[in-house]
């Protein structure tokens, strides 16, 4: 008889989006919505070169682990790391784990095919936000929408019509990371999805961008000698044009 692996895997879900758009305080009160529903969480959080929001997630008394991407894209880091992540929350016999990732250059999308993935923007961005964040945006489930009430409902409603034109299959709500205002309805959403399956042959849904230049090896030197790897240089003939050097 050939043994279930997939039993004990919790869900996962991803959280991305730009900095300091509300991700942690959003999933503070989603958890809290999960654990009175007896529900086993653990978090990974993964940041830049330093975070104290595995206090905040500790103070919960659910497990936390924290991943320093460093030198390297956090989002890379996270992909590299996924399936480790997996193992660790099932050593604690999660049910849910939630996989916040920073997310600096919104050109890299974290979400994994048959993985709920959060998206959270925030209203008191540009407008043009949502184009901007391209792929993490545009790959999401459910995209959060927060600080709705420090602007008009008539600007909140144009700014979800523009991640609506992007994203038209995602759902699009909106959560308040001070008062919890929201964030029932999200833990509800991840209480609906079913145990990750099979892992180590996952796709994400979106190619991750190149780095493999010889400033992402460490030089500081400038200057085309000092250019190698993958360099886009500009083409100033042409608008947004670039070239491979």
């Amino acid at each position: 008889m050939t043994e279930n692996t997939t039993s004990n895997r919790p869900k996962a879900i991803i959280v991305a989006g730009p900095p300091a758009t509300g991700k942690t305080a959003v999933m503070l009160h989603v958890v809290q919505s999960l654990l009175r529903n007896e529900q086993k969480v653990a978090v990974v959080k993964v940041d830049c070169l330093e975070t104290e929001d595995d206090k905040k997630y500790a103070e919960l008394g659910v497990p936390v682990a924290i991943g320093l991407s460093n030198d390297i894209c956090p989002d890379h880091f996270y992909a590299v790391n996924f399936e480790e992540m997996i193992s660790w929350a099932e050593e604690k016999e999660s049910q849910i784990l939630v996989i916040e990732t920073a997310g600096l250059c919104h050109r890299c999308a974290p979400g994994i095919d048959g993985v709920l993935t959060f998206c959270v923007v925030d209203c008191l961005s540009s407008i043009k936000t949502p184009q901007k964040a391209g792929p993490v945006v545009t790959t999401s489930d459910v995209v959060i929408v927060t600080k709705g009430d420090m602007v008009s409902q008539a600007e909140r409603e144009v700014f979800k019509a523009r991640i609506r034109e992007i994203n038209p299959k995602a759902l699009i709500t909106e959560a308040n990371g001070l008062t919890g205002s929201g964030c029932e309805g999200l833990a509800a959403i991840v209480n609906q999805e079913s145990p990750l399956e099979e892992i180590s042959d996952s796709r994400l849904r979106y190619p991750m961008p190149t780095a493999i230049c010889s400033y992402c090896m460490g030089e500081k030197r400038l200057g085309n000698k000092h250019q190698h790897g993958v360099v886009y240089k500009m083409d100033f003939n042409t608008r947004g044009g670039g070239l491979y050097a």
